[in-house]
Order: structure tokens, then sequence, then C-alpha cells
């Protein structure tokens, strides 16, 4: 792994002796006198990750923080503070200021490497969520945007805490509970099932489980698909240094050291809380910048471009297997009339409510795709031409004989439907074949007096 580190301290010697550390472990580095600088470097996108010390002239370290957190363009960017203050109130004060770390001068070398790789797998998770959800279209910029709320967002966090011994996890509880819903779990044994299916924003693990060793604990969690991006945080014993490296590389987020300082263990819950909801949101929003380039907008249903992929890959399979693969052609009768007698809003909710009837009438290993316009395909894997008829004329039947409800109820629209079948045929089949057989199918349908299934043997 490597990635830019900007060092920003005023001594030049402790700037030499971070740079040589992380370079020896080929961290590409950059270095800052002052926080003006430092600033700078950040606001054009430079770097990955700043140390930042704390005690410098003009502009101290917890200042440079705040206004790194405070800019939209470096608010993502991690912060380790480095310095030789080493009392509990100054790294509250480090954390409270956006820092999401504290390293106390002399700087540990595993310390400093483990915290900075660590930090740095996070930043680029969320750089490249960032980047997927700002190329987007508009509405998944909308999404992001309001993922900056989130990510400031005061709401009471849930969270999980494994430990099972009551005379450490009842203090923890009793805090805790100021800003957060807190569930225990005194049985590791049971933690990794309940932990998946609690939904949690983020876990506080000990590091002193009896019953089970808490790092594998930690591995079994991060690998699981349901808490993969559950932020874990470790509570460890001061002589644990070797134990929390560990941690660390193995993918938990963050550690306090006992004995707890409430103020500190609140300020990188905080944090690691408000992470997972802003990156919660760019997955959401990737997610439906994905749907939205597969879904048809209007119908909610695959669009054209979608089965025109996946149609290949279910007519493979079932010539593959010797499988039957039918296609059902659908068009609403007379669409044009709708939209002229009733205006393009109530023929919208036309196309809405027959798409969701259609869905409504297959399984979901079929593909219900709007193909443009006032047309419809369903693929059905799995099904001869005689079922994908029946199939067809529960379809015909459910449009033609219950009329679409519009205008808040106001108006009922009367419409049917004409459907053309057709089934894999001869060895030379294609996907395209296919498709044209049932959409000639559909035509006689339509020229044998509409509302009806016409399959392709017919």
């Amino acid at each position: 792994m490597t990635a830019r580190i900007l060092v920003v301290d005023d001594v030049a010697t402790n700037v030499k002796l971070l740079e040589a550390r992380l370079m020896a472990e080929y961290f590409q580095v950059l270095t800052a006198s002052n926080g003006r600088d430092a600033l700078q470097l950040c606001d054009d996108g430079q770097c990955d990750l700043v140390l930042l010390d704390v005690m410098m002239p003009e502009m101290d370290g917890f200042e440079v923080c705040r206004r790194l957190k405070a800019n939209p363009k470096t608010m993502h960017l991690p912060v380790v503070m480095v310095t030789a203050l080493d009392q509990p109130e100054d790294r509250v004060r480090g954390l409270e200021a956006g820092a999401d770390d504290f390293l106390t001068k002399p700087v540990n070398d595993l310390a400093l490497v483990t915290r900075v790789k660590s930090l740095v797998r996070l930043k680029m998770l969320t750089d490249d969520l960032r980047l997927r959800a700002a190329n987007g279209d508009e509405l998944a910029i909308d999404h992001f945007k309001s993922a900056e709320d989130i990510h400031n967002s005061q709401r009471r966090g849930k969270i999980v805490v494994i430990d099972d011994r009551a005379s450490s996890y009842e203090r923890l509880v009793q805090f805790l509970s100021v800003e957060n819903d807190v569930s225990v779990i005194t049985d590791p044994q049971d933690a990794l099932f309940r932990v998946a299916d609690g939904d949690f924003e983020a876990a506080i693990i000990s590091l002193n489980l009896e019953s089970v060793e808490s790092l594998r604990l930690c591995s079994h969690l991060r690998s699981l698909e349901r808490t993969r991006n559950l932020p874990l945080l470790t509570v460890a014993d001061p002589d644990q240094e070797e134990m929390v490296s560990r941690a660390l590389e193995i993918g938990v987020n963050d550690y306090v050291r006992r004995p707890i300082d409430q103020h500190e263990l609140m300020a990188r819950l905080r944090t690691q809380i408000r992470r997972k909801r802003y990156n919660d949101c760019l997955r959401e929003s990737v997610q439906q910048t994905v749907e939205m380039a597969v879904k048809d907008a209007l119908s909610g249903l695959h669009n054209r471009r979608y089965l025109e992929s996946h149609l290949a890959n279910l007519f493979d399979k079932a010539t593959a297997n010797g499988k039957p693969l039918s296609a059902i052609m659908c068009d609403i009768d007379h669409f044009k009339a709708v939209n002229d007698t009733h205006g393009h809003d109530v023929g919208d909710s036309v196309i809405r409510e027959c798409a969701a009837r259609i869905a409504k009438s297959v399984r979901n290993i079929d593909l219900a795709c709007r193909y443009g316009g006032e047309e419809f395909v369903v693929v059905m894997p799995g099904t001869d031409i005689a079922l994908a008829g029946i199939v067809a004329e529960r379809i015909r039947s459910e449009i033609a004989n219950h009329p679409v409800i519009v205008n808040n109820g106001a108006e009922q629209v009367s419409v049917t439907i004409s459907m053309g079948v057709a089934c894999i045929e001869e060895d030379d089949d294609t996907p395209a074949k296919l498709l044209k057989r049932a959409d000639v199918a559909l035509y006689a349908a339509k020229r044998e007096g509409r509302n009806r299934v016409v399959t392709e043997a017919a």
C-alpha cells in the first residue's frame, strides 16, 4: 500500500525523522513547516493523510485541523495529531477538532505505521465511493449532497458493546447511553450472529474476552458481508500494544486504552458513526446510480439496455441445459388515445400501473422490462410456450378487468393489452430471433382485434 503523507511540523528534525520512517514503508512524503502551507497543500488535493504537529507558531494544529474539517474539499482527509501533549484532555480537544487519532512523541514506529496504513485504507474506500457517487447523474448528485448532512447528523447512534465482564461493560453503558442506544452482548459466542442481525452503527469490543479470542471475533466481523463496513472499536489494557496493532491490521477502526477516558471514547465513537453514516449514504447513492442505468424510471421495471445484455445470458443457460425459455411481448392497446383524451400524466399513470401488474404476475426469476413507449417484454426461464401463454392470459385479464384509478381516485381509465408469446425453437435460434417471433405474434394479436394473447404456434 502506498499513499501521499503530509508531515506538518515547524521543527526540521521532527520532519526528517517522520519522513525517514514513512519512506521506509514506501509512502510518498510531503512536508510543510506551518499551518498555512499545510492547508494549501491539502486544498490542492496533494495528500491522502496528514501527520500534524500541535505546537506550531501562528496557527496551532488544533486550528489547522478544524479548518480542514470545515472545508468540504478536505473534510474527509484523515488527520493524526503528533505531539508531546499526553493528557486525556489534549486528546479529547484534538478529537473534537476532527482529528482521527493522536500519537505522542516520541512516536512508536509500529504505532505510526499501523495507524497510517489503517487510515489510508479507510480514505481510499471513501474516495472510491465519493468518486462513483459524484460521477452519477443529477439524482445521484442530490444523494451525494445529502450525504454531507448525514455526515454531520447529531441523531442518536445505535451501538453494541461486546464484553463478558460486568465490571467493565456496566460503566461503558452508563456514559454511552447519554448519546446512544446501547445493546450489550455478554456471551461472545453469540456475538457474530447477533451483531449481523442488529443493524448497529458501531461495535465496541473488549480485547480481554474470556470465552473467545477477541481478534478472531474482530476478523470474523470484518469479513462477514453484513458487518464488513461496521466500525469496530477495541478496548485494550496499556500493555496490549502489540495486540492493538494486530487489531488495526485486520481492519479494526479505532481503540481506547484502560483506564477509559469517557470524553475520549465518546469523541472517537462520534467520529466513527459520522463516517459510517456518510459512507452508507454514498453507497446508497452509488447503488441508485447503478439501478438507474438498468431501470426504467417511469415503470420501475428493467430497461431495454438491461434486457439486451441479460437476455443473452438467460438464453445461453437455457440452451446449454436443454431447458425452455419463453418471451412475452406486450403492448397497451390504443395508448395514443389515452394520452390524447386524458393527458400525458394519466398516460404515465397507466404505464406505471400496467408495469406493476405485470411484475406482480410473474416470478422473481422472470425478467420484466419496459421495451419502450407502451411496450413491455417478459422473459421466463424454464417455461415452455404453453405455460407462458397461461401467464400472458393472466396478465391480460388482470389489466382488462380492472380499470386504472387516476387523479387520486377521481377517474378510472379502462385499458387493454395485446400480447405475443414465443419460445426457443431450433438449435440455431438466437435471442434476437426469439424476440422477433414474439413481436410477430403480438402484431397478430393486434390484427385479430386486440385484447388477446397469440402464441407463435397459432
